[in-house]
């Protein structure tokens, strides 16, 4: 990534010098009550020259399991860099993290807005303020998701095809999984990918829960991520991933051949062949009992919760092709 090393960068209207420790307020809107709304965006900078990271969680306000990531980076004092700047953003979507909902007030989901309007819906406004007064003093950027409401995924970084910087970087943050995933319009990742500013997304978990192996696999390729630029506290150190990073090529969902109440049989992570039983449908009444048994070989890298399940729902999403 192309690095500008500013003795003063600007965030949010405030100039920072290299050597400080600054917490600024997003300030987006108040509510009903006249209660102003501020998000504190947490900025250090070391004396030292180096790349300015961004960490952001949030974006979705149910997905609190990013939340915790970037809170654990602040709390054990891993956003304080031995060279460069970080900047931490623990909650994008603070309406929709006080409200348990993924979206905005209006509706909207902040992440379909992006890069926004100064004078547009308010997801729109928070996009635009991000897009052009934080954004560009920012070399990479660390986006924090989870699953949705009952699916829980496997820790997994996204990214797009033939871009052999982000294929690097996400092998040295060394999740389990890298998923080549095509950039949805008016995303935060497209939009900062348009602005020419390398983008990992990290997902795992699912919404509204906390995962303690999520997180940890979270901070550790932080860590990783830190240590690669050289920019990881002395007084850390960072862990060997426990298996390798298997990048996924292509993938497919196993989905219900009926309805009824689901329990699946495999965790995220397991590697299945083709006839596994990796779940059972079965009715309320003890007449029914059907195996679910896989069509696929490959790794489970996301395993539908929900207790009930209707014909057609998605159940195990397992990877069919892996890069070699």
């Amino acid at each position: 990534m192309a690095i500008d090393y500013k003795e003063v960068i600007t965030i949010l209207g405030h100039e920072i010098p290299r050597g400080t420790s600054k917490e600024i307020n997003f300030n987006i809107a108040k509510l009903h009550t006249a209660t102003k709304i501020e998000v504190p965006v947490i900025i250090e900078r070391s004396k030292k020259p180096g790349p300015t990271i961004l960490f952001t969680a949030g974006i979705h306000g149910d997905e609190i399991n990013g939340v915790d990531i970037v809170r654990q980076l602040i709390a054990r004092k891993i956003n304080k860099p031995k060279r460069g700047t970080i900047i931490c953003m623990p909650i994008l979507n603070v309406f929709g993290f006080l409200n348990g909902t993924r979206a905005f007030p209006d509706g909207r989901d902040l992440n379909r807005v992006f890069p926004g309007f100064a004078n547009g819906s308010l997801a729109s406004r928070v996009a635009h303020r991000l897009m052009h007064e934080v954004i560009p003093e920012v070399d990479l950027i660390v986006d924090f998701h989870t699953g949705g409401a009952s699916r829980f995924n496997a820790a997994q970084v996204r990214i797009v095809r033939e871009q052999p910087e982000l294929d690097e970087l996400a092998s040295v943050f060394g999740a389990p999984f890298v998923l080549y995933s095509n950039h949805i319009a008016k995303s935060f990742r497209n939009a900062c990918f348009q602005l020419g500013k390398p983008i990992l997304l990290y997902e795992g978990g699912k919404s509204s829960f906390v995962n303690e192996t999520i997180s940890k696999v979270g901070v550790e390729g932080v860590k990783r991520l830190l240590m690669h630029y050289d920019m990881l506290n002395s007084k850390l150190k960072s862990n060997t991933p426990k298996m390798p990073t298997v990048f996924v090529e292509e993938s497919k969902w196993i989905r219900a051949k009926q309805s009824g109440m689901f329990k699946a049989r495999v965790a995220v992570n397991t590697k299945v062949d083709i006839g596994d039983v990796i779940g059972q449908i079965t009715d309320p009444y003890g007449r029914v009992h059907h195996s679910v048994k896989s069509t696929i070989e490959g790794y489970i890298i996301n395993v539908n919760e929900a207790s009930l399940v209707y014909q057609g729902d998605a159940l195990f999403h397992v990877t069919t092709k892996v890069k070699a």
